[in-house]
């Protein structure tokens, strides 16, 4: 995917004020607007105008895009770093930002929705809800914990430029909370109009990649190494779940990627979910002239091939 630069597009610095970028944007649309533009490109660059304005024009969108854009030409290869929406406060139901038919780029770092009007036009109104996703510890969500949580969120300065406020929330993470799922918290959104009420703030809840476990829905799962005369002649093995060690027994003749399924292991939940230990067979180094010994005889001995079901 192509980085754009918005900027360029529409022919102003990155520190141009809104009242400039609006200014710039009317002068090349009345240029490229295809009714008026007959030459080759110049629908093509209409849209780009578009998409640029667009980004820019509205203090999230604005925002985002400068947060990620530092660094990037127009045109060079790109793509967000994971996560990089994580903490990033916004009104509106859905995806952070609006986004119409614009090109992947856009969509990839804006994605898809519409705001929902908070009854502005009235004396008292209820404020915006407000939305942002956070990251949390997988452990959290088994026991449940209480945490302090920072948020970005975008808005006008005296010099028509967005620029980032922060701010820090204590929140309690309820046990069982799973990814995708939204915790609630009454009056954290926008404010009020007229003394009307404040909005609420939805955190949508991601878990941060954890060294040893996955999860999938309520089901959490992690690899387990054993040897391999573990594996062939059975054994019982020390495993970590997340409430803490337990002792698995490995069944004689057990093959790489077998699943030990540890029932209500999982999230916590009506019902749980399980957890389960998939194994991998672990092939001890040849570092030494015994062990390179030991596995010369084995194979001399065994004559073992794995290949024979390919038929060669």
């Amino acid at each position: 995917m192509e980085f754009k630069d918005y900027y360029k597009a529409l022919g102003v610095a990155r520190e141009a004020p809104l009242d400039e970028i609006k200014r710039a944007y009317r002068k090349l649309a009345r240029q490229y607007h295809p009714d008026l533009n007959k030459e080759p490109g110049a629908e093509a660059r209409f849209k780009e105008i578009g998409e640029a304005y667009e980004a820019l024009k509205d203090p999230e969108k604005r925002a985002a895009y400068d947060s990620l854009g530092q660094g990037f030409d127009a045109g060079q290869e790109f793509q967000p770093p994971p996560g990089w929406d994580t903490g990033f406060e916004h009104a509106g139901a859905g995806s952070p930002f609006d986004a119409p038919d614009f090109s992947e780029f856009f969509e990839t770092l804006f994605g898809r929705g519409h705001r929902q009007s908070a009854g502005r036009g009235t004396f008292q109104a209820r404020g915006e809800d407000h939305h942002a996703k956070v990251q949390i510890e997988l452990e959290d969500a088994y026991q449940g914990a209480a945490r302090t949580i920072s948020l970005r969120a975008a808005e006008l300065g005296e010099d028509g430029r967005a620029h980032l406020r922060e701010r820090s929330l204590n929140v309690q993470i309820p046990k069982g909370v799973r990814p995708g799922q939204h915790i609630r918290l009454n009056g954290q959104g926008g404010p009020g109009l007229g003394g009307g009420p404040a909005g609420d703030l939805y955190l949508e809840v991601e878990f941060k990649a954890h060294p040893l476990y996955r999860v999938e829905d309520r089901d959490v799962y992690f690899d387990l190494p054993v040897t391999p005369w573990e594996a062939a002649l059975g054994a019982k093995v020390k495993a970590p779940t997340p409430a803490g060690p337990v002792t698995l027994t490995i069944a004689a003749g057990s093959q790489a990627g077998t699943k030990l399924r540890l029932k209500g292991r999982g999230l916590p939940g009506t019902p749980p979910g399980d957890l389960y230990a998939v194994l991998q067979i672990a092939l001890p180094p040849a570092a030494s002239e015994e062990a390179q010994r030991l596995y010369s005889e084995m194979a001399a001995t065994l004559a073992f091939n794995p290949r024979t079901r390919l038929g060669v």
